[in-house]
């Protein structure tokens, strides 16, 4: 197959997605990368029907990577994932509203466009979580003890563009992040970004049924094949703090492996006409942890 991955630069010697490139390559498949935010980019060229496959997105939220991808759409191409469930979790306004509506445990959300607007919100929801709307790899991220602090705060969140803020949910200083590589979970443990003088190693974790049921409701509800939630566990049970697409999966076996046939798998159920019929039913991490490694020689039909 012939696949176009759009890389950004601050990935562009990351483990993931390079080994996953790497990995399709050494199956005898031709990738092409292209690095969205340090190419200029001949729009009316880039973007050609039939010239790859499936495209595939390892960007920041805030890069034009998207931008090509959703071009790629448009032009009836297979994108990996689909690039409108992306748009749909990358701006965390829209998916907060999307989240609630489906029944997803998330936190009650604030949206502003001026920064100054979040002194209206009131005093009883304190402590707060601030973030732009539009953040990744957890860029701004702050946790506000008190209105005074937020108007003290104001200059520093000003060139942030649009912000949401949720009350912050007690913890044990942890989350739980939940990696789905189309319908296989896996569960790790890692410092919360809101504390970072915790001292926590990152580690697989057995995953509960309550959270595996609840990442699989979020593949479904934004029509994510890969992915990551992150969990934090309150006093009312366990409520969903963010979604990203194609995060790093870090301590998933054979990552490279699974998640390169994972591409595959929907580059060709996106030939077939099929890549409409949402992500594979949810396997718990057990059952997932359990299968065999997968190996491939060049050439092989994968």
């Amino acid at each position: 197959m012939r696949l176009c991955f759009l890389v950004e630069e601050q990935y562009r010697h990351d483990g993931m997605p390079n080994e996953v490139i790497g990995q399709l390559t050494s199956w005898g498949h031709h990738v092409d990368v292209v690095r969205s935010g340090g190419s200029l980019l001949r729009m009316t060229e880039t973007v050609r029907t039939g010239t790859h496959d499936a495209w595939v997105l390892k960007t920041v939220s805030g890069g034009p990577g998207l931008t090509l991808l959703e071009a790629a759409a448009g032009a009836g191409m297979t994108t990996v994932n689909d690039a409108r469930a992306i748009r749909g979790v990358r701006d965390k306004a829209l998916a907060a509203a999307l989240g609630a509506s489906r029944g997803l445990p998330l936190p009650a959300t604030y949206a502003v466009a001026r920064p100054e607007l979040l002194l209206e919100i009131p005093d009883a929801e304190y402590p707060l979580v601030v973030k732009p709307a539009d953040g990744s790899s957890g860029r701004a991220v702050y946790l506000v003890s008190s209105p005074d602090r937020l108007a003290a705060m104001l200059p520093e969140l000003a060139g942030e563009g649009m912000l949401i803020a949720q009350p912050y949910v007690p913890n044990a200083g942890t989350d739980i992040k939940v990696y789905s590589v189309r319908g296989e979970l896996y569960a790790t443990e890692r410092r919360s970004p809101l504390h970072p003088d915790h001292a926590v190693r990152e580690r697989r974790v057995p995953l509960s049924a309550e959270v595996a049921a609840i990442a699989g409701q979020v593949g479904a509800v934004y029509g994510l094949d890969l992915y990551g939630v992150d969990v934090i566990l309150g006093p009312d049970g366990p409520v969903v703090v963010d979604v990203n697409d194609f995060p790093s999966f870090r301590q998933v076996p054979d990552a490279a492996a699974r998640v390169a046939r994972a591409v595959l798998e929907l580059a060709r159920a996106g030939a077939a006409g099929s890549a409409g019929a949402g992500p594979r039913p949810v396997i718990p991490a057990q059952a997932a942890a359990s299968t065999a490694p997968l190996t491939a020689t060049a050439g092989e039909a994968l």
